[in-house]
């Protein structure tokens, strides 16, 4: 797989059961315009592989973030389809902002998006932390395997909007449950 020639995945065990990834990669725009793209959760669906079968199941009442949003997705997470209930916090435009699991597969999910100046445009970084239920080698290479597919599919898609070569799926992805 082809990946953006600034983007960096690193995963780290942190504690018992409690692991970090974190990416970067630098856009050749300015922070602003980073972080509006970012914050707008519609765009969420359009940096996901299909495989996960995304769907934001209240898009039709949230379609801003801020501080205290509350969203509900239905993924497919190691082949069962679940939902997962993320919040807003520490919501800093244009720095950064979290979302943290309220409900899903992790024991703890936190994703720190970090948007800093650079003189190259805007460096985006990732601080993920989770947490598993239960101590397993296997499912946890299973888990990493599908999360660095997941934000390398990511970086790749980011590539393409911060180039103008983005091509926006189809939107099967909001006609509710």
């Amino acid at each position: 797989m082809y990946l953006p020639p600034t983007f960096t995945i690193e995963f780290k065990q942190i504690g018992c059961l409690t692991y970090q990834l974190m990416t970067s990669q630098v856009l050749p725009l300015p922070r602003k315009a980073a972080f509006k793209f970012f914050e707008d959760p519609r765009n969420l669906f359009e940096i996901t592989p299909d495989w996960l079968d995304f769907k934001i199941v209240n898009m039709e009442e949230k379609t801003k973030t801020f501080e205290g949003v509350k969203f509900v997705y239905t993924i497919k997470w190691l082949g069962v389809k679940l939902k997962w209930q993320s919040k807003i916090i520490d919501y800093r435009p244009p720095e950064r902002f979290t979302d943290i699991q309220l409900r899903g597969p992790y024991s703890f999910w936190r994703h720190l998006h970090i948007f800093e100046e650079v003189p190259e445009g805007t460096l985006i970084r990732d601080e993920v932390t989770y947490k598993l239920h239960f101590a397993s080698k296997f499912l946890h290479h299973l888990i990493k395997r599908q999360l660095y597919n997941i934000f390398c599919y990511r970086a790749l898609r980011i590539a393409e909007w911060a180039s103008g070569e983005f091509r926006p799926k189809l939107k099967k992805q909001n006609k509710g449950h």
